[in-house]
């Protein structure tokens, strides 16, 4: 059975149901829930199906190491751009996590029946989606960009009009941050293009254009640092981090969900799958500076994530501070790194996702995202209090979440290349457990605040709804899988490198695909 088609279908049927529900802005509220439930659905179902079948692709149907590939005709072939679509091992997990959290964030979002304007706000929850799929699905560079830009215009106008308070000022920067960034590491990527004159933006060609001109033909430090800083902003690298936490906090539910959970691995799976395949040596000169700016977002953001008093400013801080671990699995250059950081952008992007979920649950409920002001939630909730447990669980790294493993590798990775690092973010460790137990207590354990008891007597607090449960049920079943079976993630990242054996499927033994890259075994 072919699924050359699928990872379109992924693209088109929310983009298609959300340009409808854009267009029909008055439909009622069951067709809204339906046709948004739909297009959250699909793009789930397909990304678990293309996973399923990923190793038993045929090696006559690969094309550069990228399986389901399809090259379809846009009318800018002059230009060198077609929307050619394919997913290698490095981009699978990824595509995986965008169709999880999407369906987790649409459930949520279709729940949510009292925000105004309803099918237009599910409308662009249904662009966004589209856009993820396509991010990590695609193989040339300019729709690369494309979709992300494509799922970045709706989580400003989303901030800008349905978020909470400072959302302009949030929307503005945000817009401001993420615009440098991806214009910085574009600007990089089409150097590249002219440079050689591949006369393609097809990722596969230019990679083998780069390899054909020498690995030190060129200074490749100066591209690489476009590239680097590009995608940094766009992953909040220390010190391009500002426009994180206000924006998370800002953001509604839905889309900080989609946004923290997955648009924001766009800059790390470029840094991947691109950058240093594409420019090893340059990679190897900016290592260190990499190392000292990730160290930044371990440590000086873990304290800072420490001292805040508001939960959903607090989550935006943490996760800038654990993508500081995957810059430095990264930067360690390695099969294990490389893996590492991929299993961690999975896992971090499911916690974080339940996390800003259950925030917005516990904030509804106590009116206010001060923990100093709330104590004793459990009583009232404790369903709640238990998936919140879990997520920041997770969060911090317990064993038996996915989260475990990525950190796990990721020590393992850089105590390989440079052991002073790796005693250094164990400070991490530990500041993430501070700053998670003592969220916990504040807002589950303990007295109530004087406020947050008259609000008891006030008001009845109701426990976790089914709309909130359903998403959460999701996001954390797929972090206990993957924290009790981490391979399921992994293997696909370490075939695409040549460092796994090759499996057999149900049609009998078949090569997995290898994606040429450079790095230290």
């Amino acid at each position: 059975m072919s699924y050359h088609y699928l990872p379109l279908i992924a693209v088109l049927v929310p983009m298609a149901l959300g340009l409808f529900l854009l267009w029909q802005g008055r439909l009622g509220t069951r067709a809204t829930q339906a046709l948004g439930f739909v297009g959250f659905l699909v793009p789930c179902v397909i990304a678990v199906i293309l996973w399923k079948n990923f190793s038993c692709i045929p090696p006559s149907d690969l094309y550069g190491g990228f399986a389901y590939f399809g090259d379809f005709d846009t009318g800018l072939a002059d230009f060198g751009i077609s929307l050619k679509m394919g997913i290698n091992g490095i981009g699978l997990p990824l595509y995986l996590l965008a169709g999880i959290v999407g369906l987790a964030a649409g459930w949520y979002a279709l729940s949510t029946t009292e925000a105004p304007k309803f099918p237009t706000y599910i409308g662009l929850l249904l662009f966004m989606q589209a856009g993820l799929m396509g991010v990590f699905s695609t193989i040339d560079i300019f729709f690369f960009y494309f979709f992300h830009e494509f799922a970045l215009i709706p989580t400003f106008i989303l901030i800008a009009f349905w978020g909470g308070r400072g959302r302009r000022t949030a929307a503005i920067e945000m817009t401001t941050y993420l615009t440098l960034g991806a214009m910085l590491s574009l600007a990089g990527l089409i150097g590249l293009y002219v440079k050689f004159d591949v006369q393609s933006f097809d990722l596969v060609q230019l990679k083998n254009a780069l390899a054909g001109a020498g690995a030190v033909a060129f200074a490749q430090d100066n591209w690489y640092a476009l590239l680097l800083f590009g995608f940094g902003i766009l992953v909040s690298l220390f010190p391009f981090h500002m426009w994180a936490p206000r924006g998370y906090a800002a953001a509604p539910t839905p889309a900080a969900m989609l946004h923290a959970g997955v648009l924001k691995k766009f800059g790390l799976y470029g840094l991947i799958q691109i950058a240093v395949v594409l420019l090893p040596e340059g990679a190897k000169d900016w290592t260190n500076t990499l190392v000292i700016l990730a160290l930044g977002n371990v440590i000086l953001i873990g304290l800072v994530t420490m001292a805040q008093r508001n939960l959903k400013i607090m989550l935006g801080y943490s996760s800038v501070m654990h993508m500081g671990y995957a810059f430095l699995a990264v930067a360690a250059m390695s099969v294990a790194g490389y893996s590492a950081a991929i299993l961690l952008l999975f896992a971090h992007g499911l916690s974080v996702a339940a996390l800003f979920m259950l925030s917005n649950a516990v904030g509804r409920r106590t009116g206010s995202f001060d923990m100093g002001e709330m104590g004793g939630l459990a009583q009232k909730a404790p369903v709640l209090a238990a998936f919140f447990i879990a997520a920041m669980f997770a969060s911090i790294g317990l064993p038996g979440f996915a989260n475990f493993w990525g950190e796990l590798g990721v020590f393992l990775s850089v105590w390989a290349f440079k052991p002073w690092v790796a005693a250094l973010i164990c400070l991490g460790i530990v500041i993430s457990a501070v700053y998670g137990l003592r969220a916990v207590s504040r807002i589950f354990f303990g007295q109530p605040s004087k406020a947050f008891e008259k609000r008891f007597e006030d008001t009845e607090i109701s426990d976790i709804t089914l709309g909130e449960r359903v998403p959460a049920l999701i996001l954390l079943g797929a972090l206990m899988v993957a924290g009790f079976c981490p391979w399921l993630v992994t293997d696909s990242v370490n075939t695409a490198y040549g460092a796994a054996p090759v499996k057999a499927c149900a049609a009998g033994e078949t090569p997995v695909p290898v994606q040429p890259a450079s790095v230290s075994q």
